[in-house]
């Protein structure tokens, strides 16, 4: 018996791919903390600062520290396992 060829992965297979990808859930990690920032300094501000500043404002402020802190709580958990 002759094997056909494997399947291509479908939509959903990627997609699922992708969602549990380390990349992705940093990616999600990320976007999270931007927006916690963008909602305290729009509330300093007394108005929506948006997307947009409050990214570039997190990125120069905040970002450095954050990923520093996730590396170490990586591999904090992963001598711990």
């Amino acid at each position: 018996m002759e094997k056909s060829p494997p399947m291509p992965p479908t939509q959903q297979d990627r997609s699922q791919f992708v969602k549990n990808s380390v990349l992705y859930k940093e990616f999600l990690a990320e976007r999270e903390e931007i927006l916690k920032h963008k909602w305290i300094e729009s509330e300093k501000a007394g108005k929506d600062i948006g997307f947009e500043k409050a990214l570039l404002d997190w990125i120069v402020k905040h970002r450095s520290n954050w990923r520093d802190r996730r590396m170490k709580e990586a591999r904090t958990e992963k001598s711990a396992s």
